[in-house]
């Protein structure tokens, strides 16, 4: 499970790198369960998240077809601030939420379209990129866990295929996103970390190229950007102990 990850600190580098406004203000670099981090979203899904939802399953076909041609003619990326950490739309309390979202840092790429926590906004169409420069897993070998920081061969920012959500009762609104990911057990870099015995996992990080269809395709669709990244254009070192 990727449960560490380093934000992308560089402002200028969203604009390049991501086709959005430069962030205003800089977070944290390191991004831990309920931490807040940035997201690029398309800005027509956050227009209203329980319409799109009701969208996304055919309860108003005609009005589905207008957004679509809207999002293929003049489609927009924003950039937004949430919680790693997911909270599904029918948890009832905010304590409750709190509980969850450090369990839902994560959504198996196999399951996010019939998973009780994640389809609605799967449906919905309420897929993100979450920008990043390195993520954190622990290499087991020596019985021990040793952190270990996985980046790109060529020190660009990673953007990571997620879904976000809005969660909002009592006055309490909760934005939250949560990292997909597929198997890695043959992986030629990453099958080498997480506990011996556990099904290997890595988060889905996308090609350049393909950030504005994983935004804006339909959900059918977006299936098909659920693949490893190859092992060549990723390095691993581990993270020093002081």
């Amino acid at each position: 499970m990727t449960a560490h990850f380093e934000s992308v600190q560089n402002a200028a580098m969203y604009p390049d790198a991501f086709d959005v406004a430069a962030p205003e203000i800089t977070f944290e670099r390191n991004l831990w369960p309920r931490k807040l981090g940035l997201f690029v979203r398309n800005a027509s899904a956050a227009e209203g998240a329980a319409t799109d939802a009701a969208l996304a399953i055919g309860l108003d076909a005609e009005l589905d077809a207008g957004l679509e041609a809207k999002a293929l003619t003049a489609p927009v990326r924003e950039l937004a601030v949430g919680q790693f950490g997911f909270v599904p739309r029918w948890v009832k309390s905010a304590s409750d939420a709190k509980l969850r979202a450090t369990k839902m840092v994560n959504a198996r790429s196999e399951t996010v379209t019939t998973s009780n926590n994640f389809r609605d906004a799967w449906l919905a169409g309420q897929r993100c990129i979450v920008p990043m420069t390195a993520f954190f897993e622990d290499d087991w070998h020596s019985g021990k866990a040793l952190p270990t920081r996985i980046t790109r061969v060529d020190g660009k920012p990673m953007g990571v295929a997620g879904i976000w959500e809005r969660w909002a009762k009592d006055g309490t609104e909760i934005i939250s996103f949560t990292l997909l990911t597929v198997n890695a057990n043959s992986h030629a870099l990453l099958h080498r970390y997480q506990q011996s015995g556990n099904e290997k996992r890595m988060p889905v990080i996308l090609g350049e190229g393909a950030y504005g269809a994983w935004l804006h395709t339909k959900p059918e669709k977006a299936r098909e950007f659920m693949r490893a990244y190859s092992a060549q254009l990723l390095t691993a070192n581990p993270v020093e102990r002081k």
